[in-house]
């Protein structure tokens, strides 16, 4: 993936993660939690539907079993990882 794309997907996402938590981009960094932005489960829903909606792709995510999920919601860093990986095998 090119530099400049990879950049964007990491802005698009912090964004993202940023206007859920109500904080800054600024404020996001790649290895905070969900839990350090104080997104909540139906926090994470929201934030699903929204980086579908940006990247026009199909998050693999079952919010009642997040941790069998193929989308890896670790961390800010491990979500823009999962989502870079999405956009290449759409490509």
């Amino acid at each position: 993936m090119r530099g400049t794309v990879k950049r964007d997907v990491e802005r698009v996402v912090v964004g993202i993660l940023a206007e859920q938590a109500a904080m800054s981009p600024e404020d996001v960094t790649l290895g905070a939690t969900l839990e350090d932005l104080g997104i909540d489960s139906l926090g994470v829903v929201e934030t699903i539907f929204s980086i579908e909606e940006a990247f026009d792709i199909e998050v693999p995510f079952n919010a009642n079993q997040p941790e069998a999920s193929e989308f890896d919601i670790h961390t800010v860093g491990s979500i823009v990882r999962s989502v870079e990986s999405l956009i290449a095998t759409r490509a």
